[in-house]
């Protein structure tokens, strides 16, 4: 497993098929790698076989591409000739197959959303998908008036929604003073936390991004003069309001904000707006185990981003001429400190726990990155609801191997924020001594706070070791999930690779846990 992007999501019913979100990876043949993959692209070979010739391709065109030895699929409006790439699919040829002849967008963005299609399959184009008459006179998006109206320094609000939607969506306002500007965005939301604020200024643009629930509003504008890079973001929670505080590098009055860029002003599903990237420096790495490192990244002195409990990032680097890009779930520095919240004592940071594979062709990368270079780092994603984890009373978390990254900061969370925890107690499996990350601190971390309970679990242990042995299995799980009173309020939270978490979500329901108190960080 290359690392945990902290998605959860529910266990199914006890009466459905056991079954993880995500795909399983299967079994690849010899020479068919992400590197043999990226080879065969730049190999010169006619993948898309067309001769270089771009289609416009109707729905019954592609309704006739639908077998695994003439397969296209379209995602996004592009469509692609996947035939050559059934081998090397790290999901398997039915994977494919089950968008094969269709529109696979919806399919893609709830499996592969992270990955970088245009790159990979670059080579495989056929062309794009002709439009309806229909379709294409409606918009796309919801957006402002081309003639981009301004009322008092305020642009106009998004066209296209009914009145109750209107009504929902931020708008904001800007004023200034002789050396800064400031960006006042009304959220219309109570509670409003500052982790649903993520803001870049990048080269004299302003990209401000609001989370509301599972929609997202974009404020994205070319500014009228030059400010310097730092940004200061303040969020007035209990009525909503974010401002963005920009420092001006000349003493002028600016007769407008600036100009809007693609998608400005814009209320749209957070799953339909697209990753966003800025580049973070490495300033750290350290070993926390033989194959394991913990990678310190800083964030751009414009970038206010703050990664909430439960979700996963995405780290996109160039290798070999070609875009990869990984989910990766960042933790802590550390699981023991004299901060009681470390969230709220390094906002500039951000830490990644990412075990090394040797054969792998992204992690060697990330391994060989020196002190000063830059990773791309994407918004957080995930879909973890911290109301869940509020008024638990008896936490079990049960982690195999780097399933613990998503673990580090459910902890920290649930220690320092929940006034009704009892118990928190980590089962974490592993195959020996060697590979247990972050054991010294765990047991620190079980000294200092009497809630919490570590067992360690090997798979393969030396003849010294006296801890539990195996793998996970019903009479382990038994054991450990017990309730602290027969009424008390339980989550149990899985994470590792996939057949450690559908064996375990089915000993979980086979002990009679309700579907309700399983969650799985997704693999």
């Amino acid at each position: 497993m290359l690392n945990v992007p902290a998605q959860s999501f529910p266990a199914p019913d006890s009466q459905q098929r056991v079954a993880v979100a995500g795909r399983s990876k299967v079994p690849l043949k010899p020479g068919r790698s992400l590197m043999d993959w990226i080879r065969l692209t730049k190999s010169g070979k006619d993948l898309a076989g067309l001769k270089g010739r771009l289609l416009e391709v109707t729905e019954e065109v592609l309704a006739k591409h639908n077998k695994k030895d003439d397969c296209w699929i379209c995602i996004r409006g592009l469509v692609y000739n996947v035939t050559p790439y059934m081998e090397y699919h790290p999901g398997g040829e039915d994977e494919l197959m089950k968008a094969a002849g269709t529109d696979g967008t919806d399919l893609f963005d709830q499996v592969h959303r992270w990955v970088n299609y245009e790159s990979m399959l670059k080579e495989c184009l056929v062309g794009r998908m002709a439009l309806k008459p229909i379709a294409a006179m409606k918009e796309t998006c919801h957006t402002i008036a081309e003639e981009k109206e301004v009322l008092n320094g305020m642009f106009s609000k998004p066209k296209g929604l009914d009145n109750s939607s209107k009504e929902l969506i931020p708008s904001y306002d800007w004023f200034q003073t002789d050396g800064t500007v400031t960006v006042v965005i009304y959220t219309k939301q109570k509670e409003m936390s500052s982790e649903s604020v993520i803001a870049d200024l990048q080269e004299g643009r302003l990209r401000g991004e609001i989370i509301v629930n599972d929609y997202s509003y974009l404020l994205h504008i070319e500014l009228s003069y030059a400010v310097h890079e730092d940004i200061i973001v303040q969020v007035s929670e209990k009525v909503g309001k974010v401002e963005l505080l920009l420092k001006k590098k000349e003493t002028l009055s600016w007769k407008g904000l600036g100009q809007p860029l693609q998608s400005h002003n814009t209320f749209d599903k957070c799953a339909d707006r697209g990753l966003f990237y800025r580049k973070c420096k490495l300033i750290s790495k350290s070993s926390v185990s033989h194959d394991t490192r913990l990678l310190c990244l800083m964030l751009p002195p414009g970038t206010h981003l703050q990664v909430p409990v439960g979700c996963h990032l995405y780290l996109k680097q160039t290798i070999t001429g070609t875009e990869i890009v990984k989910p990766y779930t960042p933790v802590t520095s550390s699981l023991v400190s004299k901060f009681k919240d470390l969230t709220d004592n390094d906002k500039r940071h951000i830490f990644f726990m990412i075990k090394i594979y040797p054969s792998g062709l992204f992690t060697p990368a990330l391994d060989c990155i020196c002190m000063g270079d830059y990773i791309s780092v994407s918004n957080p994603e995930g879909n973890f609801k911290k109301p869940k984890a509020e008024d638990v009373e008896d936490l079990f978390l049960l982690a195999a191997g780097t399933g613990l990254t998503p673990m580090v900061k459910l902890l920290n969370y649930s220690l320092t924020s929940s006034s009704s925890l009892r118990t928190a107690k980590l089962m974490f499996f592993n195959k020996t001594e060697d590979d247990i990350l972050w054991r010294n601190q765990l047991e620190q971390l079980a000294l200092n706070d009497t809630r919490f309970n570590v067992q360690f679990v090997l798979s393969e242990p030396n003849a010294g070791w006296t801890g539990k042995q195996g793998k996970i299995s019903l009479p382990l799980v038994s054991q450990f999930v017990k309730r602290s009173k027969d009424d008390s309020k339980m989550l149990v939270y899985i994470c590792g690779p996939l057949p450690f978490m559908e064996q375990g979500i089915q000993i979980l329901q086979d002990l009679g846990t309700s579907s309700k108190e399983i969650h799985c960080f997704r693999a």
